[in-house]
């Protein structure tokens, strides 16, 4: 094949991302492993780190352990090149963290703050977004952009909130609060916001169903190589699983969904709205409270034996509840264990990694992944 000066630029931006994501992904190798590893020429390798190292994107980390010649030197990638905001937006919250290139929360913010669909709110978004970042001391020009948690289904391009249980919200596009940020923004659903953080810490290749416990219910199913969205958005929608014959209403008009056992919230009213003094009380023995764990427990344990079924994967307890599921998760095995058609173990419920902040990072990622894949 003849190399035309387009494909030839291809070929050399192909070789650097590929070098610039074995570093990222494997921090303290050096170059005799990348021409190893990656099955490229040492004249290759040394030219691409050279970009790199001239970009500010990789630096020396120190020399490694010597096999019987000279020393090598330990490339990591420069977490601090660049960064992203994430921005969660609930009915009654808004949290704002700004993350590093390597998924660290550099800064974050948290308030009780009713959303609104209009103007008003976002200006307001825009300036406790502008005043985290002014108290971290980064300069405003290192940020990607924006990534924005939502709950509700989001558009495929992410740039437009279609259906959500925010309250007189019909068409909420991203230009509102980008223009307010000032900054590039996309839209993402909260679960699969959520389910992005947790796979970027797993394992690559790593499959699993993330399931949402905050104060809607949702999920997210992760293929090893991304988040599966379905052909209208609607993947992983959980919070609609029947859990009860002509049950309790949901807020999506049908009867018996998990999201009305399940939801964050219906545990938090058992203890003047504050979840963490749910799990407080529940663990000094509060006999009322422990009813109803039990019963949420019951439930949670039939969808997740639904989900196991549909998708024979790892589901993974997140959200608002899966934070504080760590003391319990021995106990959602069993009942999950009782249920299992195929497998008597509920070994494959596992408690989420991001216990806090999950769903703004999530969104913040799409941008870190967006640069590094520009590389």
């Amino acid at each position: 094949m003849r190399h035309t000066p387009s494909n030839a630029i291809d070929v050399k931006r192909a070789n650097r991302n590929r070098i610039y994501r074995y570093i990222y992904e494997n921090p303290g190798t050096s170059r005799p492993e990348l021409v190893q590893r990656l099955e490229m020429s040492l004249p290759t390798v040394m030219q691409n780190v050279k970009s790199l190292f001239e970009q500010g994107l990789v630096n020396e980390d120190g020399a490694l352990e010597s096999t019987g010649g000279r020393k090598a030197v330990a490339l990591s990638c420069v977490k601090e090149a660049r960064f992203a905001l994430g921005v969660e937006i609930t009915r009654n919250h808004l949290g704002i963290v700004l993350i590093d290139m390597d998924a660290n929360v550099v800064k974050s913010f948290r308030t009780r703050f009713t959303f609104e669909p209009d103007e008003a709110y976002a200006r307001l978004v825009g300036r406790y977004a502008r005043d985290l970042v002014a108290e971290s001391g980064i300069d405003a020009g290192a940020i990607l952009g924006a990534g924005v948690s939502l709950p509700g289904i989001v558009s495929a391009d992410g740039n437009v909130l279609r259906t959500t249980v925010l309250p007189g919200c019909l068409r909420y596009e991203t230009h509102i609060l980008g223009d307010a940020l000032g900054l590039p923004a996309v839209y993402l659903n909260d679960a699969n916001a959520a389910g992005i953080a947790e796979m970027w810490d797993a394992p690559p290749g790593r499959r699993f169903a993330y399931l949402s416990l905050s104060n809607t219910v949702g999920g997210a199913i992760i293929t090893g190589s991304g988040v599966e969205i379905g052909d209208n958005q609607r993947a992983g929608e959980f919070g609609h699983i029947p859990v009860e014959y002509e049950g309790r209403d949901c807020y999506c008009g049908q009867k018996g969904c998990l999201d009305a056992y399940c939801a964050a919230h219906l545990l938090a009213e058992h203890a003047k709205g504050d979840l963490g003094s749910f799990f407080a009380k529940l663990r000094y023995g509060h006999a009322d409270l422990r009813a109803v764990w039990e019963s949420y427990l019951d439930y949670l344990a039939r969808a997740i034996n639904a989900i196991r079924m549909a998708f024979d994967c790892e589901v993974v307890v997140g959200g608002y509840v899966g934070a504080h599921m760590e003391e319990h998760i021995d106990d959602l095995r069993l009942r999950v264990a009782r249920l299992g058609s195929h497998e008597k173990s509920g070994d494959y419920v596992t408690v989420c990694t991001r216990r806090t902040e999950a769903s703004a990072v999530g969104a913040a990622l799409v941008h870190i992944e967006n640069f590094i894949s520009q590389i």
